[in-house]
């Protein structure tokens, strides 16, 4: 369902977003802030890390609502922006699933700025619900379930 979901992402693939699963309820995007995600010289939007929180987030959650043959929806999420980042900073995003309860998911998330050989360095913090629901209630789930 992952490589499923991958496929349809158009979101993440046109912003350069990669994303990987260790295992349901984690889940890692990584990209590289690139020039159209400035909002001034050498200084990257916040809606990119938005996105990026929110991708990272949903993707746990949605990771784990899999297992269950469920997707997710956003109920909301909030997020700190912690340092500025720039232009060509690799990021990742690191979301996990905190609490899974019936019909709601609660995952949480830090984005990285990560400099080979240096220590990673947490750029903002995030935290999110999600509703669960069957995946039979999507037009897309029959893709998925193929």
């Amino acid at each position: 369902m992952v490589a499923a979901y991958n496929q349809m992402n158009h979101y993440g693939r046109t912003n350069g977003m990669v994303l990987t699963v260790p295992r349901p309820g984690l889940a890692e995007y990584r990209m590289t802030v690139q020039a159209e995600h400035l909002s001034s010289p050498n200084t990257c939007h916040g809606g990119v890390l938005a996105g990026l929180m929110d991708a990272a987030l949903g993707a746990a959650a949605l990771t784990l609502a899999f297992t269950k043959l469920e997707f997710v929806s956003t109920v909301e999420f909030k997020m700190n922006y912690l340092h500025a980042v720039h232009l060509h900073d690799a990021l990742v995003a690191r979301g996990m699933v905190d609490h899974a309860g019936n019909s709601l998911l609660v995952s949480s998330c830090i984005i990285y700025r990560v400099i080979e050989g240096q220590e990673e360095v947490a750029v903002a913090r995030g935290l999110g619900t999600f509703n669960r629901y069957p995946a039979n209630k999507r037009d897309f789930a029959k893709l998925v379930m193929e």
